[in-house]
């Protein structure tokens, strides 16, 4: 599960000593020539940030360098289903501006990845990237089709747990741990019935106001705060 190392002795003492950090992002705009020169040596992944990028993204405020444990940033199709873990799936999610939202729950709880299988033009993933903070620097965000989403994740023994109102029990009676593809459809048209009937689990949110539908972003919270609170239990 993501991890965050914050502020410039922690990253650098992290380095110095071998931990496993997978990616280091520095303020463009101080001197962590240090932490620099220590990425490059050791093959580590490096990004800038302006200072306010990385105020938004600490944790508690420092804003020199951060750097990523636990999820590794980058990766195709296979790799991401070969490592496992907790995979978003939105099925079918066409508003740009939503899926950036999603894209960022996704990282911002701990998740491995995110798979979509919808087409999207060079400025429709500009859209994405600003609505989820860009966060795709710091999870894999892969495009593909349904049939291949599907049968990559049948190969690799990864549950499908879809969240849609014909599911057949709350979120928290069911294991979100281990290897499991977390899937929300579109908001009109829900999980697809191909989906559907791959899913090893169909668990639902409970409703009781008059209007019997939430919105798309309030279905990821829900599922991925509750599937972060499993795998924090089982640390």
């Amino acid at each position: 599960m993501a991890e965050q190392i914050t502020g410039r002795d922690a990253v650098l003492a992290a380095l110095l000593a071998g931990e496993p950090i997978e990616m280091v992002l520095v303020d463009r705009e101080k001197d962590t020539s240090e932490i620099r020169e220590l990425c490059h040596k050791l093959d580590i992944l490096l990004e800038e940030g302006s200072t306010n990028d990385l105020w938004r993204m600490s944790s508690d405020g420092f804003v020199d360098a951060l750097a990523l444990t636990g999820r590794i940033p980058k990766g195709n199709l296979n790799q991401v289903f070969e490592r496992g873990g907790t995979i978003w799936f939105f099925d079918g999610v066409t508003y740009s501006t939503n899926l950036g939202f999603a894209i960022r729950c996704a990282e911002v709880s701990g998740a491995d990845a995110v798979v979509l299988n919808v087409a999207k033009t060079h400025e429709e993933r500009r859209t994405i990237r600003r609505s989820s903070m860009r966060a795709d620097r710091f999870i894999p965000v892969v495009y593909s089709t349904t049939e291949e989403i599907l049968n990559g994740a049948k190969a690799n023994n990864i549950r499908i747990i879809a969240v849609e109102d014909v599911g057949t029990h709350e979120p928290w009676d069911e294991d979100l741990t281990g290897d499991v593809l977390l899937v929300v459809g579109a908001e009109k048209e829900g999980v697809s019935e191909q989906v559907l009937t791959a899913a090893d689990a169909c668990v639902l949110l409970p409703m009781d106001g008059f209007v019997p539908s939430y919105n798309l972003q309030v279905a990821v919270s829900v599922v991925a705060v509750e599937a972060l609170r499993q795998r924090n239990l089982k640390k």
